[in-house]
């Protein structure tokens, strides 16, 4: 079952790592594997737990430590994918900061993995919802990164309270003393093998690419920036010229930013690189020559501004974050053509990049409001009365309520602290981006001045509105729009066969499809359009989850679609 599951997976050759580690982990020998994040480490051990595993006894027989929840989540989505198989596995994840309530309830079902972080795992065992007597193999990754967090005393409570005879492997990036002294206190005589790192990309790291037109594109950096608020980021650009015009707008933006290029002489590169390290600069703006070999590990963020010509140098700038073990976040802006480039990287990676919507206005001042809320929460916890609150009795006696009050001061607050968004493209519907983009390509007739082609595409995007507000009256069919189109690969027949088939649908109830880039105008008869909307939204077409809505003719506009959390609203 589980060679069918590595065949269907598209594996053919192992690792390293894997070669060297499946067979003495498979003899039930304890071992300490020295490998990078993203050499294959974890199919290295998650093959032997799978198959170690009595599934007819209902209590957890493996446990996984990692350092991190989202290691834990990637670690255990890894497990049950190689164990797809194998029915009736059970694997559940346990970690800080998500309801633990939960996580007992699925405890309490019978588990035959757990993947944890040590401090909820320590939690769950002086609860008793976590039972380790079942337990026969032990696996500890990113050992040493554990270790750096402060785990020490929580890693030797779990390991203490395992059954004496248990199988026990380290994973680890470095052999330390502080990692030789775990692996010599709870292993028995483990062997080591170290391997040397061979990986495209970190799966630590969540990648996505935004559609972003040039002129746009400080902008909504400096809107992602203000969104995440991360600790260290790095923007890459192609060229020198371009490095310096994004640290000067940064710059201009108030944004602590540096340029990082060959034009700097070494001192000057030194000393950039010394800030950026310190947390002095939260922005280094870089080519790829300049950031070849940098090692910064508390990167949370890659920014490609330019999108790499080489996918190599993809995977060397996103190598930047999510180190040891880290999560990490790598964004690429992408336009136009470069959408070509950007396949031809996911095919090089071997993985699809997530499209995400440009952050708007709206949503800024959403987050800015919370983190306000999270502040004022911080300061009520260490100052429960603070001073300075004789003006605002006085306005409360002047009938002015504590609620009303409060309300005001956060908007105040929030519009003082957030930065002016400038209005973009991109901030507009979907429809209207793709029109305004179509409105700049040239006529096969030869060139013609700007306005007349303004003109003529204001005049089709009429056109196509009075159409289909011509059918909504003429034939009771009636325009919506769904979030799904030309470059997710659909092609009309598959929507056809979608809501006839979903929707259970008489002939002649579908009308005229339209395809554009993210989404798509489909006719619907009035009587069962409603039935297609609700059925619609519980399936899925090429991977994405579909809403659909009416068609709203706004002063001649073609139909909406912003996109949140992949459906469009």
């Amino acid at each position: 079952m589980l060679l069918e599951a590595i065949r269907d997976l598209g594996f053919t050759e192992p690792t390293e790592i894997q070669v060297r580690t499946i067979p003495p982990a498979l003899a039930g020998k304890d071992l300490a594997g020295l490998s990078q994040t993203g050499s294959g480490k974890t199919a290295a051990f998650a093959l032997p737990a799978l198959q170690s595993l009595d599934l007819s006894r209902g209590e957890p027989q493996v446990l996984i430590l990692a350092p991190t929840r989202e290691l834990a989540v990637q670690i255990c989505s890894d497990v049950e994918l190689l164990g797809r198989k194998i029915k009736g596995l059970r694997a559940v994840t346990c970690y800080g900061g998500a309801g633990i309530d939960q996580q007992i309830r699925q405890l309490r079902k019978g588990m035959h993995l757990v993947v944890g972080t040590p401090g909820r795992l320590l939690d769950h065992l002086r609860r008793r919802s976590l039972k380790l007597t079942a337990v026969r193999m032990v696996i500890l990754d990113e050992a040493d990164r554990m270790l750096d967090m402060g785990f020490q005393e929580e890693m030797d409570t779990l390991l203490e309270a395992l059954p004496e005879y248990r199988q026990m492997l380290f994973f680890s990036a470095t052999m330390n003393k502080a990692v030789e002294k775990l692996i010599r206190r709870h292993g028995n005589e483990p062997e080591t093998i170290a391997v040397e790192r061979n990986v495209m990309t970190v799966g630590t790291v969540v990648q996505r690419w935004y559609e972003v037109g040039h002129g746009s594109k400080i902008e909504v950096l400096a809107r992602i920036f203000d969104r995440d608020r991360p600790r260290l980021a790095i923007v890459f650009c192609n060229t020198r010229l371009r490095v310096d015009e994004v640290t000067e707008s940064l710059t201009m933006l108030a944004f602590s930013a540096d340029r990082l290029h060959g034009d700097l002489s070494q001192q000057m590169r030194e000393r950039v690189l010394g800030r950026f390290r310190r947390g002095n600069v939260k922005i280094l703006v870089a080519t790829d020559v300049a950031a070849r070999g940098l090692d910064v590990d508390d990167v949370d963020l890659v920014v490609n501004f330019d999108l790499p010509v080489d996918p190599e140098d993809y995977v060397h700038r996103i190598g930047r974050t999510g180190r040891a073990g880290r999560a990490g976040c790598a964004i690429s802006f992408v336009s136009g053509r470069e959408l070509r480039r950007l396949r031809g990287i996911e095919r090089f990676i071997k993985h699809d990049i997530a499209h995400a919507e440009v952050p708007t206005p709206d949503e800024l001042m959403v987050r800015q409001k919370e983190r306000l809320l999270e502040r004022i929460e911080k300061r009520l916890k260490t100052t429960p009365e603070p001073a300075g609150v004789e003006p605002l009795e006085r306005l409360q006696a002047e009938g002015v309520s504590w609620k009303v009050l409060a309300g005001t001061l956060l908007e105040l607050l929030g519009e003082s602290e957030v930065r002016p968004c400038t209005r973009i493209p991109e901030d507009q519907p979907a429809h209207l981006q793709f029109c305004a983009r179509r409105d700049k390509i040239r006529s096969p007739a030869g060139r013609r001045d700007r306005g007349s082609r303004r003109e003529e595409g204001k005049s089709g995007r009429s056109d196509r509105v009075r159409a289909h507000a011509r059918r909504d009256t003429d034939t009771g069919m009636q325009a919506h729009v769904i979030n799904i189109g030309r470059r997710d690969g659909v092609r009309p027949s598959e929507l056809v066969k979608l809501l006839h088939g979903k929707g259970s649908l008489p002939k002649g109830t579908i009308g005229r499809i339209t395809l554009y880039p993210t989404h798509s105008v489909v006719d619907l008869h009035r009587d069962q359009a409603p039935q297609i909307v609700r059925s619609v939204k519980t399936h899925k077409l090429k991977g994405r989850r579909l809403k659909m809505k009416i068609h709203q003719d706004e002063g001649g506009a073609p139909p909406r679609g912003n996109v949140k959390d992949g459906v469009r609203d």
